[in-house]
């Protein structure tokens, strides 16, 4: 009986290990957080609480049906930081690491698992990838407990209190998981600048991408003189949303929330809110309090996400980045799409087109059918929602704990497609890809 299931696991695809193990992930959050001494005394939430939790815990998208503050007990806040910790560097990384310690091999099909959780295309160096992303990680969320622990002793009673409090954001931010332990998210810090650029440089080495920072820090060492098309592409796509989230959230508060604040502070809540939405989910205000116009904004920053092999969901910054780029050039009559000096491959082009599209049609799908089971809630919040799950970001407008469990399926749905990403995902709806040993004659169609 063993040696059948272990067959059948070994003639799995990448694409469905990987998912099984996030599944699997998801089990042991489960189980984690059906232990009492995890919550305060006198807490019980129901089975499909917990479920929502550990997936959104697992996904690292931060959405939760409660406070968490209120809820978890000081071993629960390890216990959700340690999962965070395997969900944002990656299943297949920790588990790297662990062969590392251990001494065991790994092996063709143990790589070919890295490369697919990791969006690599070669076998070779993977290992090596894997050292340097736990290297850099760990190093940024200790640096940045570190900071956040001194730097709360003016705001917590003891130190033990702050440094709890700094562990927590640090990991929360850098995994982009956009939780927290204050009850009010980082609402009282909204006045603290000092907080706010912190929490920013964690939550975008969080999301820039895995192989950008590891390229940054050959660069700083002299090792590398030049970047990658996909370190340019990735930086300068992430960038140019940055700039333009922050513009289009100043210029549409301006006369609306910022009307009566200071340009600084205006300033400062555009720029943290065009960085939080785009994967992280922390946030300085209610977002209630935003316009029409600027949750639309925001909800398609949390579309497009983070970067590829990062923390972040989404479709991604490089999908959108093709995307633009191919009907830029397509207005103008070329065929090849070319940047930074470099052309990009028609498969990465097809890829885009195809992974944005199927985005779209699931995040319709579930925008329409939650609409139908949920009708008392209007059509932005639910658009925010859908947007934030698909995302992994974890904004909310306060409707999460209000939603039918057929809603929170479907949210669930999205954040767990949003954690494996679009590309094992369409791997997994499409199978095994076999060769074509004929073709059919050509023909055109009308289009447009």
């Amino acid at each position: 009986m063993w040696g059948k299931f272990r067959s059948w696991l070994e003639n799995l695809a990448p694409a469905h290990v990987i998912a099984g193990y996030y599944l699997l992930a998801v089990l042991i959050s489960i189980l984690l957080f059906s232990i009492p001494a995890v919550y305060r005394p006198g807490v019980n939430l129901s089975m499909m609480d917990i479920i929502f939790m550990a997936v959104s815990v697992v996904s690292d998208t931060g959405m939760a049906v409660f406070n968490i503050a209120e809820t978890f007990s000081v071993f629960g806040y390890f216990v959700i930081i340690i999962i965070l910790q395997f969900a944002g560097i990656g299943i297949m990384a920790i588990s790297t690491f662990f062969w590392m310690v251990f001494r065991r091999k790994i092996g063709l099909r143990d790589r070919r698992l890295i490369m697919v959780d990791n969006n690599q295309y070669a076998l070779s160096g993977l290992v090596k990838l894997i050292k340097e992303i736990l290297q850099i990680i760990i190093l940024i969320e200790i640096t940045g407990a570190i900071v956040f622990g001194i730097h709360f002793l003016r705001y917590f009673p003891t130190w033990q209190e702050a440094f709890v409090q700094g562990l927590f954001a640090s990991v929360s931010a850098t995994t982009n998981a956009g939780m927290d332990i204050t009850g009010e998210s980082l609402v009282p810090f909204a006045g603290d600048y000092f907080v706010q650029v912190v929490t920013m440089i964690l939550i975008i080495s969080g999301a820039i991408g895995f192989p950008v920072l590891i390229e940054v820090k050959d660069f700083a060492l002299g090792r590398k003189k030049n970047f990658s098309l996909f370190a340019k592409l990735t930086t300068s796509t992430y960038g140019i949303l940055l700039v333009i989230g922050t513009l289009l959230f100043y210029l549409m508060e301006f006369q609306h929330y910022f009307k009566d604040l200071t340009w600084h502070k205006g300033f400062f809540y555009a720029l943290f809110q065009a960085t939080t939405a785009r994967s992280a989910g922390l946030t300085t205000m209610d977002m209630n309090d935003f316009s029409l116009s600027s949750l639309l904004v925001m909800s398609l920053l949390m579309f497009i996400g983070g970067s590829p092999n990062s923390v972040g969901g989404g479709i991604r910054t490089t999908t959108f980045a093709l995307n633009v780029l191919f009907l830029y050039n397509f207005a103008r009559g070329n065929r090849y799409i070319k940047i930074f000096k470099r052309e990009i491959h028609q498969d990465d082009m097809m890829k885009s087109i195809a992974f944005t599209t199927l985005a779209l049609i699931m995040c319709f799908i579930s925008i329409v059918a939650i609409s139908i089971s949920d009708p008392q809630h209007q059509l932005i919040e639910i658009i925010v929602e859908v947007c934030s799950a698909f995302g992994t970001v974890g904004i909310s407008l306060g409707i999460t704990p209000d939603l039918s469990i057929f809603a929170k399926c479907i949210l669930m749905f999205l954040m767990f497609v949003g954690r494996i990403g679009l590309t094992s995902f369409f791997f997994i709806i499409g199978g095994k890809k076999k060769k074509e040993n004929y073709r059919y004659p050509e023909e055109r169609v009308i289009i447009g």
